[in-house]
């Protein structure tokens, strides 16, 4: 299967030049693979260059989970990082994926200075 970069999924959602995101379509047309690394690039696209807000990436998030064509990279670390972002709105979305990641690894609790990560179950504040 392929796999996509970054630049093609910002197009997708953002759908802001047309000849990309037509390029982006038929690319992806015969299937494509999301990488957690690409998928949390997206977003902090989507936060810093776009100033979408917080609703808004979740909710491209989801599309993208949903998605005919797109089969990101462990799809349930996704999905679960997602409702834990959807519900703490002041942890990002890459602090949610990087404690699934490492919950379906096995490898908790996952240590953080961050007070707002460290609320979530499965993290600990050092």
């Amino acid at each position: 299967m392929r796999a996509v970069d970054t630049n093609v999924l910002v197009r997708l959602v953002t759908r802001d030049d047309e000849e990309q995101v037509t390029s982006a379509e038929e690319f992806i047309d015969k299937g494509a693979w999301v990488s957690h690394l690409v998928l949390a690039e997206t977003t902090w696209v989507l936060s810093a260059a776009y100033d979408l807000e917080h609703g808004a990436i979740a909710t491209a998030i989801d599309m993208l989970l949903n998605h005919k064509e797109l089969s990101l990279q462990d799809a349930d670390v996704v999905a679960a990082a997602l409702a834990h972002y959807r519900k703490k709105p002041s942890v990002g979305f890459s602090d949610c994926l990087v404690l699934e990641i490492a919950r379906k690894a096995g490898h908790t609790p996952l240590g953080t200075f961050d007070k707002s990560l460290s609320k979530l179950d499965g993290t600990e504040r050092l």
